[in-house]
This record gives structure tokens, sequence and C-alpha cells, in this order.
């Protein structure tokens, strides 16, 4: 007899000669795409994450400049309130001086006069120059406020067109003190105008936000 045919072989690939592929359980592939799933989901956390952060930072970054710019802005309006209110309280003194002075002309005289009396108690003699509208009301006031303070000098008390209501100018044997409300206020005036300047000088701009579109 001659021999039995050959039976067909299902698992064989006659396209690759006969052999047989490899194969995989089907637990092992599963468990694969698992490991494959996870993987894939890692990488979106972290990329997910990262932008995160680079959006987080991006914010900050522009709450930060805001900040920035908030704080030079309001230094420059606490500068500028400032100096206008030094502007406002010299304006509103040199509004209310003469009219205090026209009130009350000889005050400053007399308190120049008592604080001067105090420290000549070993002067022979003192002399007062004052407007000559004020000088008999300056003399009798004078006189007085020399007696208070027990002084043994002569008072010599002088009328002078010249000096201003308000001003006088006191002189002793070794020295003297002139009271110049326009020599004063020229001075005021200018310390003000300095202050203003290196205020503005030193004031810090307004800052505008740098925008970030991330």
């Amino acid at each position: 007899m001659g021999a039995a045919p050959a039976k067909y072989l299902f698992d064989n690939d006659f396209a690759t000669g006969g052999e047989r592929k490899p194969s995989i359980a089907l637990g092992e592939h599963a468990q694969k795409l698992k490991e494959a799933e996870a993987s894939a989901y890692s990488r979106g956390v972290a990329e997910a994450q990262a932008e995160t952060e680079a959006r987080t930072a991006a914010t900050l970054e522009r709450i930060a400049a805001a900040l920035t710019a908030l704080d030079r802005g309001l230094a420059a309006i606490e500068a500028r309130l400032e100096t206008e209110a030094v502007e406002v309280a010299v304006a509103v003194a040199s509004k209310l001086a003469p009219a205090l002075l026209a009130r009350e002309p000889f005050a400053e005289i007399a308190a120049l006069a008592t604080d001067c009396f105090r420290h000549l108690v070993a002067s022979p003699h003192v002399v007062v120059r004052v407007n000559d509208a004020l000088h008999a009301a300056a003399r009798e006031q004078l006189d007085e406020i020399m007696h208070r303070q027990t002084l043994d000098s002569r008072l010599v008390v002088l009328a002078e067109p010249h000096i201003a209501p308000g001003d006088c100018r006191i002189e002793w044997a070794d020295g003297g003190i002139v009271r110049d409300s326009a020599a004063t206020t020229a001075a005021i005036d200018e310390a003000v105008a300095r202050y203003v300047s290196a205020r503005s000088a030193a004031a810090p701009m307004p800052e505008t936000p740098r925008r970030n579109d991330r």
C-alpha cells in the first residue's frame, strides 16, 4: 500500500515557509495593554501638570508685575500729595500771616524782645528799632517787658519808616538780632521750592504692567 496522505495543519504558515508565528497568551496581552494605557495616562498627567505649572508661573509673574506697578503708582501719588500739602500749607500761611499781623502787629516783636531781654542782663543799654507807626505802642510795651524781666539796661526805642510793621531790629553792645518777615518768607519759599523739586525728581514714575498672553 502507498503512504497515507499528510493531514492539513492549520498552524502552519505557508507564506513563511511553514513556520509558526510567535503567539502571546490572552492574559499577557491584556496585561501589556493595561501597562501601555497606564504609561500613556502617566505621560498625559505629567504633560498636563507641566502645562498647569507653566500657566501658574505666568499668572504669578503677571500678578507680581501688577503689584510692582501698583506700588510705584501709589508711591508717586503719595509723593505728589505730600508736595501738594506742603504747597497748600505755605499758601495758607502766606494768606493768614498778613491778616494776623494786621490784627496783632506787635505780637512777634514782643515775643522776640521777651526772649532777647532774658539773656541781656549784663547789657548797659538795648536799642529796639520798629516801624514808625508802632513806635508809641512799642515803647510802652517794651518798657513793660523789660521791667518784667528785671533788666536794668537802658531801653531806647527808635522809629524807622523802612522797617515793615511787625518787624524789628534789636541791638545791644556786642550783638543784635533782626526780624525781617520778607527775608524769612523768601527763605521759606526757596526751601519749599527745593523740597518740591527734589521730591518730584525722586518720585517713581507709574509703570504699566507687562501683558502676558500665556
